[in-house]
C-alpha cells in the first residue's frame, strides 16, 4: 500500500475561505479594485505564441532585479510568496531540523517547514502583538535552520524594527532567515540592502497586494547571492507563468499607480482606526492594508451579519492570541464609506457587555 510521508500525514490542512466569494471582498488582502491601467493593456497585448511557448524568466528578472536596485543573481521571481517560502524550506531544511516561526501570522511558514519533517517551533508574539525579540533569540539552537518573520506581520499588522530583525538575523547565522515583506507598500520600511551585508538574510515581496495581480501569482526572493545559487537549484526553470512575466513589467513601470493606492489604503486605515476606537473596539495599530479587531464573543455573528449585507471580513479567531478576532481589509474612499456605515449599524446592535473594548 502507498503511503505518503510521514510528514505530510499529520501536516495541518489550510482551506482558505475562497468558495462563494461575492460582495465587497475585505477578507484576503488583495487590491479591492483593480491593477494598473498599463497591466489591464499589456493583457490585451497576448498573442498566442506567448501562451505556446515556455515562459522565459530570466529577463523579466533582470528588469525586477534593476526594480529592486540588487543584482539579477540576486534574484528569483516565484509563484508568489508561497513558493518562495516553499523553495526556502526545501533548500535548507531536513527532518529534525527546527523552524521558528513567530506567531500568530501567515500560515503557510508552518504547512512548508512541517512538510519537510523539521520540528516548527512557534513563538509566541508578546503582548499587544509586539515583536518577541528576547524569546526568539533564546529559542535558537544549533538544530535551527530557518526563521521566518512577516513584516508587517498578518494578521496583527504591526511590525518589527530594523534592528530587531538583524539581531535575530546575527544570531542565526547558521539559518536562513526570511523576512516576508508581503506589506512593504503600506509600510515603506525594508531591509532589502542589508541582502548583500547579511549572508543568511532573504527578503520576499508580493505582487498580490498593492499591485493588484492576486490572480497571477508573482512574488520575488530576494537574498545573497551564493544563497540564491543553491535555491534555485531546487526551483523549476518554468515556476513563474508566461502572463504573470509579461505583465510585470508593466506594472513595475506604473509606480504613481502604487504609490496613489497605497496612499488611499493608509487614508482609509486612519478612518477604519478612528470608527473603531469611537464604537469602542479594541483593535492593533497597523502598518498593512487591513485591521484586526477583537469583537469579543460577538465575533462570528459579526463577520456573518457583515457576509449578510455584502461585505467579507475574516474571522481569525482560531489564530494563537487572537480568539473574538476579526481582520479587516482596507479598500477605497467609496468601499471605506460602506464599510463603516455597516460596521456602525451593526456594532450598534451588538451587547455592550460583550465587545473587547478598547
Amino acid at each position: 500500500m502507498l503511503n505518503a510521508r510521514e510528514a505530510v500525514q499529520s501536516l495541518k490542512e489550510y482551506h482558505p475561505p475562497l468558495s462563494g466569494r461575492t460582495g465587497l471582498r475585505l477578507d484576503f488582502n488583495e487590491n479591492t479594485e483593480r491593477p494598473s491601467s498599463h497591466v489591464l493593456q499589456r493583457l490585451r497585448q497576448l498573442d498566442a505564441e506567448q501562451l505556446t511557448r515556455y515562459p522565459e524568466r530570466e529577463p523579466v528578472e533582470r528588469f525586477t532585479a534593476q526594480f529592486l536596485g540588487v543584482n539579477p543573481a540576486e534574484v528569483l521571481l516565484t509563484n508568489g510568496v508561497d513558493e518562495a517560502i516553499h523553495l526556502l524550506c526545501q533548500t535548507y531544511l531536513e527532518a529534525g531540523d527546527e523552524a521558528l516561526v513567530v506567531v500568530p501570522t501567515f500560515a503557510m511558514y508552518e504547512l512548508l517547514a512541517a512538510s519537510t519533517g523539521a520540528k516548527v517551533i512557534p513563538v509566541r508574539a508578546l503582548d499587544e502583538f509586539r515583536f518577541p525579540t528576547e524569546t526568539l533569540l533564546n529559542r535558537i539552537s544549533p538544530a535551527t535552520r530557518l526563521i521566518a518573520i512577516a513584516n508587517p506581520n498578518n494578521p496583527t499588522g504591526s511590525a518589527a524594527s530594523p534592528s530587531e530583525m538583524l539581531l535575530v538575523a546575527r544570531a542565526a547565522a547558521h539559518a536562513a532567515v526570511l523576512v516576508d515583506e508581503a506589506y512593504f507598500d503600506f509600510y515603506g520600511q525594508t531591509l532589502l540592502p542589508e541582502i548583500r551585508r547579511m549572508p543568511n538574510l532573504f527578503v520576499a515581496r508580493t505582487f498580490s497586494k498593492a499591485y493588484g495581480m492576486a490572480g497571477l501569482r508573482a512574488g520575488v526572493l530576494a537574498g545573497p547571492e551564493q544563497q540564491m545559487k543553491m535555491v534555485r537549484k531546487v526551483a523549476s526553470p518554468y515556476n513563474v507563468n508566461a502572463v504573470a512575466l509579461a505583465c510585470l513589467p508593466a506594472a513595475l513601470g506604473d509606480r504613481d499607480f502604487v504609490e496613489q493606492y497605497a496612499a488611499t489604503v493608509r487614508r482609509g486605515r486612519e478612518r477604519l482606526q478612528a470608527m473603531l476606537r469611537s464604537l469602542g473596539i479594541r483593535y492593533w495599530p497597523s502598518q498593512a492594508n487591513f485591521v484586526l479587531a477583537n469583537f469579543g464573543s460577538c465575533a462570528q455573528a459579526f463577520v456573518a451579519e457583515m457576509a449578510r449585507r455584502g461585505i467579507l471580513v475574516r474571522d481569525r479567531s482560531s489564530d494563537p492570541g487572537c480568539s473574538g478576532c476579526v481582520r479587516i481589509t482596507l479598500g477605497t474612499a467609496e468601499q471605506m464609506d460602506r464599510l463603516l456605515a455597516t460596521l456602525e449599524e451593526i456594532v450598534c446592535t451588538m451587547p455592550v457587555g460583550e465587545r473587547a473594548a478598547v
